[in-house]
């Protein structure tokens, strides 16, 4: 694991990447991380994201940049979503909806090694037209499949320098499947202490799944979640 500063952290992100993107709140939106990525340029870029990015900020500034190509998400519109709304209705966004739970269990599936699961979210509805279905026990189920990233841009309250992964409340929701998931983990921290500095019982990420961490200070962090929510 290695402590870089944002503009390092991301410079190899490549065209085309598939980009996984913490969030559920602005506790697990990596700020720094998009805003680096923005002005990188990276472009053609699938995004993996609870939503579809809120007001003008954070992954709504990827979007209205122009460098993605499709959405992954569970909620594409909301009532700040417009950003995605107008590139969506202008036929610019490609868009694929994933139902919450099923979106946390693909990327899961893709961190511990899992080829595909069964699952009854979905079943039945357009979000199951074209994949393999089964009876089980009596219910109808859906085949999903696991949801690689090439890169995961996560947030974290704290990191040691093993690279061990502290979470802030919703944060944990997303970033720590997204770390499992992805070639190239990233994460956003207010600070990095040192290794065995914090509780085992409280590490949520090992430091084995996570290669670049960006330490920000926590007022830069706290002012980046406050200007989101503004």
């Amino acid at each position: 694991m290695r402590v870089v500063d944002a503009e390092t952290a991301v410079a190899d992100v490549a065209d085309g990447s598939t980009v996984l993107i913490g969030g559920f709140g602005t506790a697990g939106m990596p700020f720094t991380l998009v805003d680096a990525l923005v002005s990188q340029g990276a472009r053609d870029l699938t995004v993996v994201s609870n939503n579809a990015g809120n007001g003008d900020t954070g992954l709504a500034a990827l979007l209205a940049a122009g460098q993605v190509r499709k959405m992954i998400c569970s909620f594409p519109r909301q009532a700040d979503s417009y950003v995605f709304d107008e590139l969506y209705r202008s036929g610019k966004i490609e868009l694929e909806v994933v139902p919450q739970g099923n979106l946390a269990e693909r990327m899961r599936a893709a961190g511990a090694g899992i080829g595909a699961f069964f699952t009854p979210t979905g079943y039945g509805t357009m979000l199951a037209e074209g994949k393999e279905a089964r009876t089980i026990d009596g219910r109808g189920y859906v085949l999903e499949y696991p949801l690689r990233g090439d890169v995961a841009l996560i947030a974290a309250r704290r990191a040691d320098t093993a690279g061990n992964l502290l979470f802030h409340k919703t944060a944990r929701n997303f970033g720590p499947v997204m770390a499992t998931a992805a070639t190239l983990t990233i994460a956003e921290v207010d600070d990095v202490v040192e290794a065995g500095a914090i509780d085992p019982e409280a590490v949520v990420t090992p430091g084995i799944f996570v290669d670049r961490v960006v330490a920000l200070g926590a007022e830069q962090r706290v002012a980046a979640r406050e200007g989101a929510s503004a």
